[in-house]
């Protein structure tokens, strides 16, 4: 459920931007994402963790937060609601080419290193603030964080960090050229993260 609102809020704005000459704007796709995904892991991270993300589900996974039978299951119910989202998009706005796919502006190699450290970034942020007195604070922390990078990282990666939601409408929308960045930087960035954090917390 939560990784369909994301994908069908965040590509949903993009799409929207489209159709209304840009109306909601670079930074209110920006702000979109961002906010739903705090939303979303405020209102599920009781109940499933809220991850939305493969990328996130892999480097928990790596760090034995949880097992390999959970983590697939959760890679399964996002990928099945973000192509869910972009479906429903799809039928909303069907002259809409891209359905918010993400595509580097630049060399697939820019954006494929900027989306490892994006991903990083926003699993660090994540695995910092998820135990201890500040654990109530995640979600605000990882919206703020993918607010950020996708405000000043959008125009050159699209700013996915999420493979989840650029599978979903790459695969719906036919766009799949660049999909590879948009899967395997992500779970690098991420489980890079996860070594790094056990570094500073010297574990």
């Amino acid at each position: 459920i939560s990784t369909f609102i994301l994908v069908f809020c965040g590509t949903g704005a993009i799409i929207i931007n489209n159709e209304t000459n840009g109306a909601v704007t670079h930074a209110g796709i920006a702000v979109t994402f961002g906010a739903v995904i705090a939303a979303m892991a405020f209102s599920f991270g009781h109940i499933s963790g809220a991850h939305m993300n493969p990328a996130v589900t892999i480097a928990l996974l790596v760090d034995k937060k949880i097992n390999t039978r959970d983590s697939l299951m959760y890679i399964l119910s996002q990928i099945s609601g973000a192509i869910a989202a972009s479906l429903l998009l799809q039928h909303l706005f069907p002259a809409d080419d891209l359905l918010g796919t993400t595509m580097p502006s630049g060399e697939p190699m820019q954006s494929f290193i900027l989306e490892i450290l994006l991903t990083f970034f926003l699993m660090l942020g994540i695995l910092m603030t998820s135990s201890g007195p500040s654990a109530s604070f995640t979600p605000l922390v990882a919206g703020m964080i993918v607010l950020l990078e996708a405000w000043f990282a959008g125009p050159i990666t699209g700013a996915s960090m999420n493979p989840a939601r650029s599978f979903a409408p790459a695969i719906i929308s036919g766009h799949t050229v660049h999909l590879w960045v948009y899967i395997a930087a992500p779970v690098i960035g991420a489980i890079a993260a996860v070594f790094v954090s056990r570094i500073i917390n010297r574990k």
